[in-house]
């Protein structure tokens, strides 16, 4: 009967990743992004990194120092059953403007260009798609780097979840990622 059980829990588990993607997205400062993708139905991760740099394992002051190349990104994991590439994306157009070249808000320096890394030919063909669909939605030409994935480092344990572990007490999570999540109707 164990057997029997543990026969049938590999194979929920299977299924369960089979319908895994990931793909990873730059748009600003990482806390942003990764509190908006952890209220979304079907995002089963949402992780705070580094990607498209020179610099192996970058800490997050190399990054800032803007000298590694590294765009701060969030590295999602969603089930492609719950919530598709497409709205994953368009969930990326609403949340940072994608006009303003290495710069969100007051955050300014290369690590928060736009920037879509996709993992998958299939991502690239639809975040193409998605930007060329996007554009008439902005006055200004879109300036989003759409790339093929590279290493993905993670940023240091205290970025992870930062919004929820320091919106009532950080300043930057009260005046700029709160009215945000309000905007988006994410944080009720």
């Amino acid at each position: 009967m164990q057997n029997l059980i543990k026969l049938l829990l590999t194979g929920l588990t299977m299924s369960l990743s089979a319908n895994t993607e990931t793909i990873t997205l730059g748009a600003g400062c990482f806390w942003c992004v990764e509190a908006v993708y952890h209220k979304l139905d079907g995002v089963q991760s949402a992780v705070s990194g580094y990607m498209g740099g020179h610099v192996d394992n970058p800490t997050y002051e190399q990054v800032c120092g803007k000298k590694s190349g590294h765009i701060e990104v969030v590295q999602v994991k969603y089930d492609s059953e719950k919530v598709s590439t497409e709205e994953i994306l368009a969930w990326f157009w609403k949340l940072h403007d994608p006009t303003t070249k290495d710069r969100q808000g007051n955050d300014e320096g290369p690590q928060y260009a736009s920037a879509i890394f996709y993992h998958s030919p299939e991502q690239q063909r639809i975040a193409q798609a998605s930007l060329e669909a996007a554009q008439p939605d902005f006055a200004a030409p879109i300036v989003t780097y759409v790339r093929e994935a590279e290493t993905f480092y993670p940023a240091e344990d205290y970025h992870q979840n930062y919004y929820e572990l320091n919106k009532s007490r950080n300043p930057y999570c009260r005046y700029v990622i709160a009215p945000k999540m309000k905007k988006l109707n994410l944080d009720k």
